[in-house]
């Protein structure tokens, strides 16, 4: 069991959890909020379509060990990075 692996998997589900529950957008850093036209949106797509998958991912991972773990989870995390940027920058910026 990774116990660091763990940690990170529930620091991303509770940052999961303030985005698109709490409404805490402060916590998303790098975007101008004036280009933003759904703030809604971007949210629930930041909170439960990045953080939360990737929460999840991270921690499964903590209790199972296969050969190439990290390459898998690194690869899934630019997967989910690269869907959730291209749909910020298509449907949310102005």
């Amino acid at each position: 069991m990774e116990y660091e692996l763990l940690i990170i998997g529930i620091v991303h589900l509770v940052v999961s959890y303030l985005v698109a529950v709490k409404k805490q957008t402060w916590l998303l850093a790098g975007f101008n909020e004036k280009m933003i036209k759904n703030k809604d949106l971007l949210r629930k797509v930041v909170g439960g379509g990045f953080f939360l998958p990737l929460g999840l991912l991270a921690v499964v991972h903590s209790f199972i060990e296969y050969p190439y773990e990290k390459t898998v989870l690194l690869v899934a995390m630019f997967v989910l990075l690269t869907f959730v940027y291209l749909f910020i920058n298509r449907r949310l910026l102005d």
